[in-house]
């Protein structure tokens, strides 16, 4: 799935995109460090995968982002 990069901490290297409507999703470092990423930069095209949060993770049935990394052509 494709998103833009809205908000970004490289201090806890968690932040938050936009899902092309518009709807916020945030990430966590794990998410963020999967990718391989050094840094992102609000605009930024990335591609994400998600799961859906079961048990202590989440409510059930939220969805959460997994990895986060920068979307190529």
């Amino acid at each position: 799935m494709q998103a833009t990069a809205y908000t970004y901490d490289p201090e806890t290297r968690s932040g938050q995109v936009l899902l092309d409507d518009g709807t916020p999703l945030p990430f966590d470092a794990a998410a963020f460090d999967a990718g391989g990423l050094r840094l992102l930069r609000p605009g930024q095209r990335v591609r994400i995968e998600t799961a859906t949060a079961e048990g202590a993770e989440g409510a059930p049935g939220e969805r959460r982002i997994t990895l986060v990394t920068l979307q190529t052509f």
